[in-house]
C-alpha cells in the first residue's frame, strides 16, 4: 500500500506549478493528503480563485499520483479555505524564489 509520505514526496518532486516551476507542495498548495487502501484523496487550493490553470494542475496531480505502484484512483478536491496566503510557502519555496532572508 502506498503511504501519504510516498504521496507528499511526488507531489513535490513531480507536480510543479507551470508558471514558477516550484512544487505545488512548497507554494502552500497542497492542504492534505489522505490514503484509503488504493484510494489517495488530495485537498488542494490554488494561490487565486480565478486560475486559469486549474484543470492543468489538478490533471498533474491525478496522473502523477496515478502512476504510482498501488494506488487505482487519485480525488483532487479544490478547497478554499483557509485561504492561500504567501505565508503558505516553504523555506525551500521562499529560497527558490529568491525570497531568502
Amino acid at each position: 500500500m502506498v503511504t501519504k509520505e510516498q504521496v507528499m514526496e511526488v507531489l513535490t518532486q513531480q507536480c510543479m506549478d507551470p508558471e514558477l516551476g516550484i512544487s505545488l507542495v512548497d507554494l502552500g498548495l497542497i492542504y492534505g493528503v489522505k490514503v484509503e487502501k488504493d484510494v489517495v484523496k488530495v485537498k488542494m487550493t490554488l494561490t487565486t480563485v480565478g486560475c486559469p490553470l486549474v484543470g492543468m494542475m489538478q490533471g498533474d496531480v491525478k496522473d502523477k499520483v496515478g502512476a504510482m505502484k498501488g494506488v487505482k484512483d487519485v480525488e483532487v478536491e479544490l478547497v478554499w479555505d483557509p485561504p492561500w496566503t504567501p505565508a503558505r510557502i516553504s523555506a525551500e519555496g521562499k529560497k527558490k524564489l529568491g525570497f531568502e532572508g
